[in-house]
């Protein structure tokens, strides 16, 4: 159940990452740091 619900989470964000308008690699930087803190933190909820 973790692992399905860890996957769909990590793919949503990746194509709400690649849809969203980043002209900067400051403001990429900031998008995949978010990204990071939110699988770390479900995963942290899930264990």
């Amino acid at each position: 159940m973790f692992k399905q619900s860890f996957t769909a989470m990590a793919v949503s964000m990746v194509a709400l990452l690649a849809l969203s308008a980043c002209n900067t690699t400051e403001g990429i930087g900031r998008d995949l740091e978010s990204v990071g803190n939110e699988i770390a933190e479900e995963a942290e909820d899930n264990s």
